[in-house]
C-alpha cells in the first residue's frame, strides 16, 4: 500500500478485495439497471446478499436508470459497511464521447454522495477499467486527480483505490507518483 495526502485526508492505493475494505462505504463500478454482472460488481453484489439487487431494482423501477457519470447509494446489507455506492462510469468508445467527462463525474458524485451522508472513509474500484473497456492509461489520471481534489476539499477524510491483481495496483501507484 502507498499513501498521498491533501490537507490532512489520505489516499492509499493498494491490491485487495473491495468487499474486505476497511471502510464506512464502499463504490461499486455498477451497471445503469443496477442489475449485477461480473468483475467488481458481481463480487459485491454477492457479498452483501439478494437485499442488495432487490434495492437497486427497486430503486430503477422507482427513479429509472442510472445515468453513466452519476451514483446512486443504498445500504451495505450483508456487507461490512454501512452503504454502497453504486456509480456508473461510462463505457469507452475511442474517447470521442465524453468518456472523460462522465468517467470524472462517477467519482465526484460518488465522493459528494459521501459527503452528505457523513462518510469519512469510501473505498473505490478502478471504475469502467474492467467490463466498460477504458484504458487505464487513460482513466488512472482522471480518476487519481479527481480523488485528489476531493481530498483536498475535505469532502472524506480517507479514500482507499483498491485494485485487482498486483499488475493493476503498480501500474495505479506508478501513476499516482508521477502525477500528485
Amino acid at each position: 500500500m502507498q499513501t498521498w495526502t491533501f490537507s490532512g485526508n489520505s489516499l492509499h492505493i493498494l491490491e485487495g478485495d473491495i468487499t474486505r475494505a476497511d471502510t464506512r462505504a464502499i463504490v461499486n463500478a455498477a451497471n445503469p439497471r443496477l442489475a449485477g454482472g461480473g468483475g467488481v460488481d458481481g463480487a459485491i453484489q454477492r457479498a452483501a446478499g439478494p437485499k442488495l439487487l432487490l434495492t437497486g431494482q427497486d430503486l430503477v423501477r422507482v427513479h429509472g436508470m442510472v445515468s453513466p457519470g452519476d451514483a446512486v447509494i443504498t445500504p451495505a446489507f450483508d456487507l461490512p459497511h454501512d452503504y454502497v455506492i453504486h456509480a456508473v462510469g461510462p463505457i469507452w468508445n475511442g474517447g470521442e464521447n465524453n468518456e472523460a467527462r462522465l468517467l470524472e463525474s462517477a467519482y465526484t458524485v460518488s465522493l459528494l454522495l459521501a459527503r452528505a451522508h457523513n462518510i469519512p472513509s469510501l473505498a473505490f474500484p478502478a471504475i469502467s477499467c474492467g467490463a466498460y473497456g477504458y484504458p487505464v492509461e487513460q482513466a488512472a489520471p482522471i480518476a487519481l486527480r479527481t480523488l485528489a481534489e476531493g481530498l483536498e476539499e475535505g469532502l472524506v477524510q480517507s479514500v482507499q483505490l483498491i485494485l485487482h491483481g498486483a499488475d493493476a495496483c503498480h501500474h495505479w501507484q506508478e501513476q499516482a507518483r508521477k502525477l500528485l
